[in-house]
């Protein structure tokens, strides 16, 4: 069963960094692309960075290009989101899935994800205090 589970979250404060898990099991991360979401209450989903793991090429939302750095590591089957200069706007659950082969140039168009979708796992709480 091709499962990923999500964890690092927290409470930080403003300007503070975090670094996100998504531990992948029953399958290897380094034929697929991984995207992490996030969803803060009461708004619409948000794609915020993928990465096709066999390239270690990545796309990244404005809104964190420049604090926010995704990764994998092959040999732990993991894809990590670095987070820095955290702000109270990126307060909200994050997500990990699967994104496909790759992730496209135009990430995330065609991605369905704005109203959240099956194949998220709980996801893990990120808090930023101002």
């Amino acid at each position: 069963q091709m499962q990923l589970v999500e964890s690092g979250g927290g409470l930080v404060q403003s300007g503070g960094s975090l670094r996100l898990s998504c531990a992948a099991s029953g399958f290897s991360v380094n034929y697929y692309g991984i995207g992490w979401f996030r969803q803060a209450p009461g708004k619409e989903a948000e794609a915020v960075s993928c990465i096709t793991v066999s390239s270690g090429s990545t796309v990244y939302a404005d809104s964190v290009k420049g604090r926010f750095t995704i990764s994998s590591d092959n040999a732990k089957n993991m894809v990590y989101l670095q987070m820095n200069n955290l702000k109270p706007e990126d307060t909200a659950v994050y997500y990990c899935a699967i994104e496909g082969a790759f992730c496209g140039d135009n990430w995330p168009d065609g991605s369905v994800y704005r109203n959240g979708r099956a194949d998220w796992g709980k996801g893990t709480l990120v808090t930023v205090s101002s």
